[in-house]
């Protein structure tokens, strides 16, 4: 079977960090000083849905609660899975870019987006990206809860993260958001793949609790938010007009006939039990 860094080659992942692995360390973060409201725009929707749908989010769980603890108590059995092909496939999952991301579905699709332009598909992913994230990163304004890895200094992210970054906030998972509302257009793009690709897009959720950088509601309070944003998104008509021309990009990336060969040990990492 294929090793899983066949994978990460293909998919041009960034390295793992080598933070040591370490147990929980008591630590107080606090919000940081500026939690100002992003700005918006860019994507399909307006600011003012982009505040409706921040608005719509439910507050994180409260501090010292039991719903907090079993929350954490949950994110540190994922340090089981550190190093491993689990948390390989979590360093590709960590790259959302648009001109990157569509290659998260190359196996859910059967085709190899590397292999043919796609401008018009960058396109909407860039927008996809700019609503949710945006979505995301308001809703965090209103309740700050710090990172996975900013309570534990110790703790290892499979990407670098910079001291700036393990402070920042973690509800609701912005990455979670953006994967979802991704497989949610890939779906809607290919619908005869279109479970596959959704199956895709909450895997990109989970590989950010197993990466650390995330409890798991904040990745569950993500998804919701990213099928929120993307219902909204489908509804405008620069959507589909730019999902028409994506069409075309897909139809001519299928016609090289090419897969990525990473397939193998994708799904060998997914088919993982997880806590």
């Amino acid at each position: 079977m294929a090793s899983i860094s066949a994978l990460a080659a293909a998919a041009l992942l960034a390295a793992c960090s080598s933070t040591p692995f370490g147990a929980p360390v008591a630590s107080s973060v606090s919000a940081p000083a500026a939690m100002s409201a992003p700005t918006h725009e860019g994507g399909y929707l307006s600011a003012d849905r982009i505040e409706a749908l921040a608005q719509a989010v439910p507050a994180p769980s409260a501090e010292g609660s039991a719903e907090q603890a079993a929350d954490r108590a949950q994110s540190d059995r994922y340090r089981a899975y550190e190093g491993g092909d689990r948390w390989l496939l979590a360093t590709a999952h960590a790259e959302l870019s648009p001109r990157l991301a569509a290659q998260h579905f190359d196996c859910a699709l059967g085709v190899r987006f590397a292999s043919a332009p796609t401008p018009r598909l960058t396109a909407l992913f860039d927008k996809v990206l700019k609503d949710a994230n945006g979505a995301a990163e308001l809703a965090k304004t209103r309740a700050f809860r710090p990172r996975p890895v900013g309570v534990d200094p110790a703790r290892a992210a499979c990407t670098n993260v910079s001291a700036a970054g393990r402070a920042s906030a973690s509800y609701p998972s912005g990455s979670a958001t953006v994967g979802v509302a991704y497989g949610e257009a890939v779906a809607v793009l290919d619908p005869a793949h279109g479970a596959a690709a959704r199956e895709i897009g909450h895997q990109i959720a989970v590989s950010r609790v197993v990466c650390g950088m995330h409890y798991p509601a904040d990745a569950a309070a993500g998804e919701v938010l990213g099928r929120a944003v993307f219902a909204q998104i489908a509804a405008t008509p620069a959507f589909q007009a730019d999902l028409e021309a994506a069409r075309g990009e897909l139809a001519a990336v299928r016609a090289t006939g090419l897969t990525n060969p990473g397939c193998a040990a994708e799904r060998a990492a997914l088919a993982l039990p997880l806590p």
